[in-house]
């Protein structure tokens, strides 16, 4: 009956009722073996029937939650159904008149009477917003004009006076979301972003090839100063090698000689190097 005045297919109260008979009988086997109401021999295993804990398993199933959201979205549902019938049977019927009453009226001047006053995007946009289906609801509504309840948000921005305060917090939320995942809560994870810390290593990454780079040439630059001195002291030995014999014959030690050039070489490097320090703090 319900089939055909409310036009709810049988297969929906088939595996609705097959559900909730299932919870039923689920519910009576777990309060009869609690009561010590149990077949347990080498045939079968089961529950024996207590017409007395059937009726109180039955009055509290009757109540429950299941039964009750059950029964409110049958009700809807049948309350829907009722009315699309009559709506249906309704507009049916003033179809049926308005074409017995309008048969002899000129078509064509009724089709001139209802005219759309509306360019093309606008009828675009009419057309589109009939067939787009969406909940009007005044929370919706606030969130499509932008507005957030600050007992929900959707999302929180922080911002740090500090790097520091801004790793600080990071790793707060990281042993908070170890935490979480030790303890199998994972729903209570916090997703976040660190934009800051994108773009900084993203910073980092440029700053550490260019010091690569820096690097490799003032390794270079080292090299080749270090071989223009050598030569620069070999050709000093070879040009004064007349000094050199006045020096030993004097009664200077070969220590003696390495330990002028040594500290010629010295010197020059001494004095090179605060030349390019001195030029490089004015440039």
């Amino acid at each position: 009956n319900l089939e055909k005045s409310y036009v709810i297919p049988s297969d929906v109260f088939k595996n609705t009722y097959q559900k909730l008979l299932v919870g039923y009988l689920q519910m009576y086997v777990s309060i009869a073996s609690q009561n010590g109401l149990i077949i347990d021999n080498n045939s079968n295993t089961g529950v024996y029937l207590d017409y007395s804990l059937l009726n109180s398993v039955t009055e509290g199933y009757m109540g429950s939650s299941a039964i009750i959201a059950t029964s409110e979205g049958f009700a809807s549902k049948m309350t829907e159904a009722s009315m699309q019938k009559n709506i249906l049977t309704e507009v049916g019927n003033l179809t049926n008149n308005l074409v017995s009453k309008f048969s002899n009226v000129d078509q064509n001047k009724i089709a001139k009477a209802f005219k759309f006053n509306l360019n093309e995007d606008e009828l675009k946009r009419l057309m589109s917003s009939m067939m787009t289906k969406s909940e009007s609801s005044y929370s919706n509504n606030l969130i499509n004009l932008g507005y957030q309840d600050l007992d929900e948000p959707t999302m929180i921005s922080f911002y740090f006076n500090s790097f520091d305060s801004k790793e600080n917090f990071i790793k707060y939320l990281d042993n908070y979301n170890e935490k979480m995942k030790n303890s199998g809560e994972n729903d209570k994870e916090i997703k976040y972003t660190d934009t800051t810390g994108i773009l900084m290593s993203s910073v980092k990454k440029v700053v550490n090839t260019v010091s690569y780079v820096l690097i490799a040439f003032v390794s270079i630059s080292l090299v080749v100063s270090s071989i223009m001195i050598a030569i620069i002291t070999y050709i000093s030995v070879l040009e004064r090698t007349k000094e050199i014999g006045i020096l030993r014959a004097v009664g200077a030690s070969k220590s003696d000689i390495s330990h002028v050039f040594n500290a010629e070489t010295f010197i020059e490097g001494l004095i090179s190097g605060l030349f390019g320090i001195g030029i490089t703090l004015l440039l």
